[in-house]
């Protein structure tokens, strides 16, 4: 697993960022034709068109994927990725032209610099414009640009977060990728359980934040009034998959975030992790084989999600203040 492997071939992922507002939106064009899935797991989402992604649902997957800050005020960034597939013919074909489909989700990062600065339609289509292939753009950039983590003490004594990206190669040769927004109310956790990014004490010291709340008699109020949070991923993969496997992909994905944030999925956390499959080859029918292979991509998927969450808090280390 590493974060140097590129996307699967057809994925672009672009950027818009505003540093001083500390605000932005990140988009996934995946090639033509892919399927998506969707598992909405935290308590406290902000979305558009998720519903389409259902497996009973008639489209076969999105033409984008929106990750987005700004609240539900940055859902409006769709709009221009809209417009910007549209003029490129990309979307739904109908009797009367293409209907770009874009499921979009947002992190809250409102308190992180200028609350009355967020993604809108030209936003999102400068994200659009700025789409490319190979390895994503990472660290406090685009929906990222906001985020922290760890945030039981609020957001001045969080820890800074942003966009990570982590892929892996199947035996079969298959890419499993994910990208992902960490702004989470938890900590992020290494593999090994130690903190990378979680609340400091008076001392600046990290603290566990699942033993702080364990022995709250009561919420603190920034824990429940203050600053929003959510973990977002993306998993691309050039899998063949249908939308049912894309479904039980994104659920397994899931379990990754469970491995880096803790506590993960709260009722203050708007955690929705997406997969997308644009493999052209057959989709096998249910049986043992197609249990199997969803079992390794579900299984892979949650390991790369954990590895693009932690890799979320090492690159916006690295960034300047």
């Amino acid at each position: 697993m590493t974060a140097r492997l590129p996307l699967p071939d057809g994925y672009r992922v672009g950027h818009w960022t505003d540093a001083d507002a500390r605000t932005g939106c990140t988009v996934v064009v995946p090639p033509p034709g892919t399927r998506g899935g969707v598992d909405v797991r935290g308590g406290g989402t902000g979305s558009r068109e998720l519903e389409g992604l259902s497996p009973l649902a008639n489209a076969e997957g999105p033409t984008a994927v929106l990750l987005t800050g700004g609240s539900a005020f940055g859902l409006a960034a769709a709009d221009g990725v809209v417009r910007w597939l549209e003029e490129r013919g990309l979307g739904r074909q109908t009797p009367t032209g293409a209907v770009p489909l874009v499921p979009a989700a947002v992190v809250f990062d409102l308190g992180a610099g200028v609350s009355s600065v967020r993604p809108g339609p030209e936003e999102g289509y400068a994200a659009c414009e700025s789409a490319a292939a190979g390895l994503p753009e990472r660290g406090s950039v685009g929906a990222g640009a906001g985020a922290a983590v760890g945030k039981l003490f609020g957001r001045d004594r969080a820890t800074r977060a942003g966009v990570g990206y982590a892929a892996s190669a199947l035996a079969s040769g298959e890419i499993v990728a994910a990208i992902a927004v960490a702004n989470a109310f938890g900590d992020v956790l290494a593999e090994n359980g130690e903190l990378l990014g979680a609340p400091r004490d008076q001392r600046g010291e990290f603290v566990r934040t699942a033993e702080l709340v364990a022995a709250m008699p009561e919420p603190l109020d920034n824990s429940v009034r203050g600053p929003g949070n959510t973990t977002l991923v993306c998993v691309c993969t050039d899998a063949s998959l249908d939308k049912r496997g894309c479904a039980i992909v994104a659920r397994m994905a899931s379990a990754g975030i469970a491995r880096a944030v803790d506590p993960a999925f709260t009722p203050v956390d708007g955690d929705v992790a997406f997969c997308l499959a644009s493999g052209s080859g057959p989709i096998a029918p249910p049986g043992p084989a197609t249990t199997w292979r969803l079992t390794v991509l579900g299984s892979v998927a949650a390991s790369v999600t954990a590895a693009a969450i932690r890799d979320a808090v090492h690159q916006a280390a690295t960034d300047p203040t």
